[in-house]
């Protein structure tokens, strides 16, 4: 992702030097070990020994341990600078690896992705608080829908106003239903209270009362299984339980309809070993397929296979219609395009998406090492976040399938490219006994400083118009 690891006011003074204060950019909290190298450059010199800044101490990044904690996304990690800087504005660079312990890329250990910030800073720079807008509206009900189809929008919209802090997690998260948004959302507890991945029955219960005063509910809860710990160590079938079993426990106590995991991460053995408290607590397990990721893919495939062996109405796929891209929006062409990479492949993708050939000529830019470092973590959106499959790859599989994630970039409805794969889907399940929720969720933030409550208000009307369109 590439959202904003730099703000104004990043630039401090600190006893003995200076600090940079680097906002986690990523969806939600993470051990603070996942901070892998961290390199900061000033005014063209690069800057040794640095450190981490925790409370009173100053800890080697390469000595950063589980002791230490985690990076709750609202707050940034001090990164302290042995000298001091003069005052006036400094040219910052900021890189870092950053693991992400529940995307596993191999047997050897989790998925690290490269970040790189950029940008001249004021050092001491005041803050400045960022406006507050007023977005409330009536609430538009889902009734014109079939019964069972139900309108919902994620927390995960928020992203980029979350990691600014500048309100809290929760009052963002609430807000969605105060705006008149939706009544039902989904949320991820990594995004919304500090005792994540821990025991959280005080932080949800507070979360659930402020939620249902506004006359809203949890959908579906946002879980994830963090297979390597901090330490880089790959966790036993039994820590993994215990990883998942407290988000369990937490949708159960806020009445969700059910938890979200990523296609394939639970595996036989811990679905079988959770099924039991699905069924006690009336819970549904998803497990999530998007981008690439189709029925007959070698990364779902098998796992798809799993869940429709187990045949059990606890455990369900969750589609997310990234799968049907008819197109690559063109907000994200314009971006790769300013970043540096190459217009002939900026005209590939424009005009011939769904063009098998287009996924070499994509892997070969990246296997010579063309891509931008600028863009880099977000070219990578193509091959793993973006799909071109049609809707009617997933019909074998509907019986299966409990929810859907309306994914959407842009709301450029150009050759209807943001409404049609919704009208296909909403045109398939007619005639079907699907009920289930179609939950708005913005992935364009990565790019894009939209409003996330404008975005998603005009996201869900266009989606309601399109399911509309498939049931007329």
């Amino acid at each position: 992702m590439t959202l904003p690891l730099l703000r104004d006011d990043s630039l401090i003074s600190i006893t003995g030097g200076a600090a940079v204060r680097v906002s986690l950019p990523w969806i939600r909290s993470l051990p603070l070990t996942s901070l892998q190298e961290p390199i900061v450059t000033v005014d063209g010199a690069p800057i040794e020994d640095i450190t981490v800044v925790l409370g009173d101490r100053r800890v080697p990044p390469t000595e950063l341990t589980e002791g230490d904690g985690w990076w709750f996304q609202q707050d940034r990690v001090a990164l302290a600078l042995p000298r001091e800087l003069s005052p006036g504005t400094h040219d910052v660079v900021v890189e870092f690896g950053l693991r992400i312990p529940y995307l596993q890329v191999g047997p050897d250990g989790p998925l690290t992705l490269p970040f790189r910030a950029e940008r001249p800073l004021v050092l001491d720079a005041p803050h400045v608080p960022a406006a507050t807008l007023s977005n409330a509206a009536p609430f538009v009900s889902d009734g014109s829908l079939p019964a069972g189809w139900v309108l919902s929008a994620s927390a995960f919209n928020w992203t980029p106003e979350m990691i600014d802090g500048e309100r809290d997690a929760v009052d963002i998260a609430v807000g969605i239903v105060q705006a008149g948004l939706t009544r039902e959302i989904e949320a991820e507890p990594g995004q919304l209270w500090r005792s994540f991945p821990g025991r959280s029955e005080a932080d949800a219960a507070a979360f659930g009362d402020r939620l249902a005063a506004a006359g809203g509910r949890i959908s579906i809860l946002g879980a994830s299984i963090d297979d390597w710990s901090p330490q880089g160590t790959r966790r036993s079938d039994d820590e993994r339980f215990d990883f998942l079993l407290p988000q369990i426990e937490i949708a159960h106590q806020l009445g969700a309809r059910g938890l979200r995991l990523p296609i394939g991460q639970a595996g036989r053995p811990l679905l079988e070993r959770v099924l039991p408290i699905l069924h006690e607590t009336g819970l549904t397990l998803f497990e999530e397929i998007q981008g690439s990721q189709t029925p007959g893919s070698p990364q779902a495939g098998a796992a798809i296979d799993q869940i429709v062996g187990i045949d059990d109405p606890h455990v369900r796929l969750l589609v997310d219609i990234s799968m049907f891209m008819p197109a690559v929006p063109e907000s994200y062409l314009v971006r790769l395009e300013a970043g540096g990479v190459p217009g002939e492949l900026i005209d590939t993708l424009r005009h011939q998406w769904r063009d098998p050939a287009t996924v070499g000529a994509i892997v070969g830019l990246l296997r010579s090492g063309g891509v931008p470092a600028s863009v880099h973590t977000l070219y990578m959106d193509m091959l793993v976040r973006f799909g071109r499959s049609d809707a009617t790859v997933i019909a074998d599989v509907l019986p299966w399938i409990g929810a859907f994630h309306l994914k959407f970039w842009d709301l450029d409805d150009a050759d209807d490219r943001v409404s049609q794969p919704i009208r296909d889907l909403g045109a398939l399940l007619l005639g079907t006994d699907f009920a289930g929720t179609f939950c708005s969720e913005w992935g364009g933030h990565e790019w894009l400083d939209d409003d996330p409550t404008t975005m998603t208000r005009d996201h869900l009307a266009l989606a309601r118009r399109a399911l509309n369109g498939a049931n007329a």
